[in-house]
């Protein structure tokens, strides 16, 4: 039997799985004569203990394997010692000394899982197969794993603190020394290990160590068990050695061993002995006697030793603390323990998940958030949602015994009837109806979205277990690389192949992904490989048939300008997450892995992962397709899938936070060519897509939006292909279910629109994100753009079209301000201008609606109309009333005018000689004492005037036939309307480094802003 999940073959016997049983009874039938045993050969002390290959790493290479030692190994792995004593009536005392030696552990990595929540390959001094020599040297470990117990035990183990080991039939015991600390004395503890099968089934340390894994003593006397096994004393079990004696020396082997422990075995010696002398005694009925030392018996499962317990309590001690942090980092650890153990094949895997399991279950949190009525917190919600993931995990072992399955069936069923199970959509299933079907016409819609079927955590786990693996098309997929289409195909069989004879596997997709992490997960890295690229032959031939569906529709669809066609279950934030499972698939497969390398999760930054380009081994007829490409192909093709949006804060959060962790991804790749060409490619198809792409021509009104997904697209392709990233980001800018119909009175301006929530709106609790996502997509946008007044204008009509929110569209053109003016170098002019037009627009936007950040957006405007220059500066003056209120005009504007040297430029512009009205110098004019100088100029029919002398700078706004107490002026040049007045506050001088002093007189309706663009 293969160690470590190495082997590839899929169809072999699983491993049992279970606790270990109690220690078997030995007896032994003396022939006749009772001298007739096998005596010990000389020096038999140390015969036996070193077995071929276990000399120094620096001697030549070893020898053949035996046939004793390639039968022993084999043997020892897959045997009880038990069933070999059953099989045989005598057994040479050479091949039990052979089985006993190969039946301990031979692999690192496996000491390693068991001994901290670390990943197995965690340990790179670990060996990496059960070589039939001893492993080459630990590498010296990472500072930052140096407290965990692994290391500590290589630590001890080279530190020479292990001492007097001793094998006796299936048990090894041993000393191990902690040196002497600062704080602690030198401490030796006594160390015991039974074994079975190369399984360590027990574990017993004088340090008191209470924890789920294994202490560091442990480790080091594993790891010198080995590392050194030519240093260890092996014997076989205890029966065996007394099966050789006769009387005397039994009778003396007793006495010795009680005078050796009188104070501590002399109470149950004797009790044993009147027991024995006792012909009805319950001794006397049992054939044979215990044997702690010749390993397990024939009805015992074989499995690693594992302190449920411990487990029980860990996980009850970080639900505890449900609040904290390093609870959920300790639970996820937790999960990542029993991922390595089912890919390690090892039994303890679903036990270890059955334990967390049911201490979720009886989490007294879940009775009181029901009571309560409210949701489970959003890191609880997580740690469910891959407790139920591991659990589909579990159940699609492709080596599951139906018993197993049925077992855990029942079980599962148990769990999800139970009233506190955790709902798969976050507790708003039922609760919280899809407010939009609630809307429709059709009442038996509404009626069967409320009657659907309550579907638990669980709920994908039970439908897993009437999945199977007997299907010959999926056995030939992941047995075969080079499994194409027959020469001569039988009815159906076309279906199963596309036209390049490439094999699909038309299944359910988040189905046929989940059997993909199924694989991954039980240690079956090549099998899951073949399966993944069937699948996507599958997709790619779905897209095809859609767009050719699309191509007979386009005509109508655009038409109509809307669609129905979306998919209810979209891949991305789905509870198996398919595509992540897909793409981590194709990825390990391109991984290039440090050597030595120890990953330590509590360390601060992590190397990005470094991938290279692995040829798909099938019958490809692309030659430059590897994994790497189809990885970022299928990570396009399902984050570009239309898909409606889920119901739910928790659902819809989740399918935001699954597109940034597969965006994170992404962006660890270094696009080269053959990468850029896979990403045009299908950035080209998502454009063409129709209604089956969220980057369509049309989509559904409720369609998840893509601005995220677009950003990065966006960024990934300017380098290469700027046309097509704008073109791209430009219709992904979108927002249909905010987008309200037009006034028929001004299609030319859509800025004029005003936010309305539409009347029919559904329930998108993160409507507030996805919004930012969009000014994010257009800021990046604009950046890019600067310089380039024909995509700025693109762009900015895009933004006044799609984005309905004035805090959004100020902070985009701060943004574009910011951009625009840069410190060390000068302001670019276009940018400018968008800036400013985002700015009049959020005035239009807000003039009517109360905004706390109003005042801030008036002093900006001006600032920013400062810089592009006077003639910007005069424009807005010129229509104060249609960006303003009155009281704004006459204290921020005026005020914010004068403080950014708006005054000085209409000072220096349009002089006056303080004299005749309406006529103008060529320079300013000076009063008598040569310390003054004013100006004067008309804004339309708005008078401005500016006095500057060696002590104050002052500005006065005059609006001909108005005066404080007055009705304002009405907008539009419409007469003045007797209910709007002034207050006369508005006249009084501002406190600001430059005072203001507004005299408002008389008003006529001024044209519209023109701007220099």
């Amino acid at each position: 039997m293969a160690e470590g999940g190495e082997g590839e073959e899929l169809l072999r016997p699983p491993l049992p799985a279970g606790a270990p049983g109690p220690k078997r009874l030995c007896s032994r039938a003396c022939p006749a004569g009772g001298t007739g045993a096998v005596h010990p050969r000389p020096g038999a002390a140390g015969a036996g203990s070193a077995g071929p290959g276990a000399g120094a790493s620096g001697a030549p290479p070893a020898l053949p394997e035996s046939l004793l030692d390639a039968a022993a190994k084999r043997v020892a792995g897959s045997w009880a010692f038990e069933r070999v004593e059953g099989r045989f009536q005598r057994i040479p005392e050479p091949v039990q000394r052979r089985i006993v030696y190969w039946s301990f552990p031979r692999s690192e990595r496996q000491i390693c899982m068991y001994s901290s929540f670390q990943p197995g390959r965690a340990a790179a001094a670990a060996s990496p197969s059960p070589a039939a020599g001893p492993p080459p040297p630990a590498a010296p470990a990472a500072p930052q794993g140096e407290g965990l117990p692994f290391r500590r035990g290589i630590r001890l183990l080279e530190t020479g603190a292990v001492d007097n080991v001793l094998q006796v039939g299936f048990h090894l015991s041993g000393t191990v020394t902690e040196p002497a600390t600062a704080t602690e004395p030198e401490m030796t503890y006594k160390v015991a290990i039974s074994f079975d099968r190369c399984k360590i089934t027990s574990v017993t340390c004088g340090c008191g160590n209470k924890d789920i894994f294994y202490c560091a003593h442990v480790v080091a006397l594993s790891l010198y068990r080995i590392r050194k096994p030519d240093q260890v004393k092996l014997r076989l079990p205890i029966s065996e050695t007394l099966f050789q004696m006769n009387r005397d020396q039994l009778q003396k082997f007793v006495q010795y061993l009680i005078t050796a422990h009188h104070t501590e075995v002399l109470p149950t010696a004797q009790k044993l002995a009147d027991e024995i002398l006792s012909s009805n005694s319950e001794i006397n009925q049992v054939h044979g006697a215990p044997d702690p030392t010749a390993g397990a018996s024939i009805d015992d499962e074989n499995c690693w030793h594992l302190d449920e317990e411990q487990v029980r309590e860990q996980v009850k001690l970080f639900l505890s603390q449900g609040g904290y942090y390093g609870s959920g980092k300790q639970l996820n650890s937790m999960f990542a323990k029993v991922r390595e153990m089912l890919r390690m094949r090892d039994s303890n895997g679903a036990r270890m998940l059955t334990l967390i399991t049911e201490q979720f279950m009886a989490d007294p949190r879940l009775s009181l958030w029901r009571q309560q009525g409210t949701g489970i917190t959003e890191k609880c919600r997580q740690l469910w949602d891959e407790l139920g993931a591991l659990w589909v995990c579990v159940v699609l072992n492709p080596h599951c015994k139906l018993e197993e399955k049925s077992c855990w069936l029942r079980q599962l069923r148990k769990w999800g009837e139970m009233d506190v199970c955790p709902l798969e959509d976050g507790n708003y299933g039922n609760e919280l109806p899809n407010i939009t079907n609630a809307l429709t016409q059709s009442s038996s819609h509404s009626q069967d979205s409320l009657a659907r079927p309550r579907r638990t955590v669980f709920t994908r786990a039970i439908e897993g277990c009437d999945l199977h693996w007997q299907d010959s098309h999926l056995q030939r997929i992941i047995s075969s690389d080079f499994y194409v289409s027959p020469s001569y195909q039988r009815e159906g069989e076309s279906l199963l192949f596309n036209s390049q004879g490439q094999p699909l596997w038309l299944e359910h997709v988040p189905t046929a992904c989940a059997r993909v992490d199924a694989l991954r997960s039980h240690g079956y890295p090549r099998e899951a490989l073949r399966l993944t690229v069937a699948i996507i032959n599958t997709l790619r031939l779905q897209q095809q048939r859609q767009l050719e569906i699309y191509k007979h529709q386009k005509k109508e669809l655009l038409q109509r300008g809307a669609t129905t066609i979306t998919n209810l279950e979209g891949w991305v934030g789905h509870p198996l997450n398919p595509i992540g499972c897909l793409f981590l698939t194709l990825t390990e497969a391109c991984r290039l892995e440090e050597e030595n390398c120890l990953e330590i999760s509590d360390a601060g930054d992590s190397k990005p992962p470094v991938y290279q380009h692995v040829p798909v081994v099938t019958g490809s007829q692309d030659g430059d397709e590897s994994y790497l490409s189809l990885a970022l192909e299928v990570a396009l093709m399902g984050m570009g899938q239309q898909r409606v949006m889920p119901e739910g804060l928790y659902a819809q959060d989740k399918v935001c936070r699954n597109e940034e962790q597969i965006i994170a991804r992404l962006q660890d790749l270094e696009l080269d060519p053959v990468l850029v060409q896979t990403l045009r490619k299908q950035c080209i198809l998502l454009l063409e897509g129709g209604p089956f792409s969220g980057l369509g021509e049309v989509i559904h009104r409720e369609s998840v939006p893509m601005h995220t997904f677009a950003k990065y697209l966006f960024s990934a392709l300017l380098p290469h292909d700027a046309d097509l990233a704008y073109k791209l980001a430009l219709r992904a800018m979108r927002l249909p279910v905010l987008e309200t119909t037009a006034p028929s009175g001004d299609v030319t301006h859509p800025h004029h629109l005003v936010s309305v929530v539409p009347s029919r709106y559904p329930r998108w609790f993160t409507l507030g994100h996805l919004e930012s996502q969009q000014c994010e997509l257009a800021s990046t946008m604009l950046t890019a753009a600067k310089g380039d007044m024909l995509r700025l204008r693109t762009v900015l009509e895009a933004i006044q079209k799609n984005i309905h929110s004035s805090s959004l569209i100020f902070k985009l053109a701060q943004d574009a301000f910011k951009i625009a003016t840069p410190a060390d170098s000068n302001s670019d002019t276009t940018l400018l201008n968008v800036a400013l037009e985002l700015g009049l627009q959020v005035m239009r936007m807000t003039l009517s609606t109360l905004n706390w950040r109003r005042r801030e957006m008036v002093r900006w405007l001006v600032t920013c109309a400062t810089e592009v220059g006077v003639r910007a500066l005069v424009s807005i003056l010129q229509s104060w009333y249609s960006l303003f209120t009155p009281t704004e005009a006459t204290s921020i504007v005026a005020a914010t005018v004068m403080v950014w040297g708006g005054g000085e430029h209409l000072l220096n512009s349009q002089p006056w000689d303080g004299r005749t009205d309406g006529q103008r110098s060529s320079s300013p004019a000076l009063d008598d004492s040569g310390g003054r100088k004013s100006g004067r100029c008309w804004l339309g029919h708005t008078q401005v005037l500016a006095m500057e002398d060696s002590a104050h700078r002052r500005c006065r706004v005059r609006v001909p036939g108005w005066a404080p107490g007055l009705p304002a002026p009405g907008e539009g040049g419409a007469a003045a309307s007797p209910s709007r007045t002034l207050p006369s506050s508005v006249v009084q001088p501002n406190a600001r480094p430059f005072s203001a002093h507004p005299v408002l007189r008389a008003h006529s309706s001024p044209g519209p802003v023109a701007l220099p663009f």
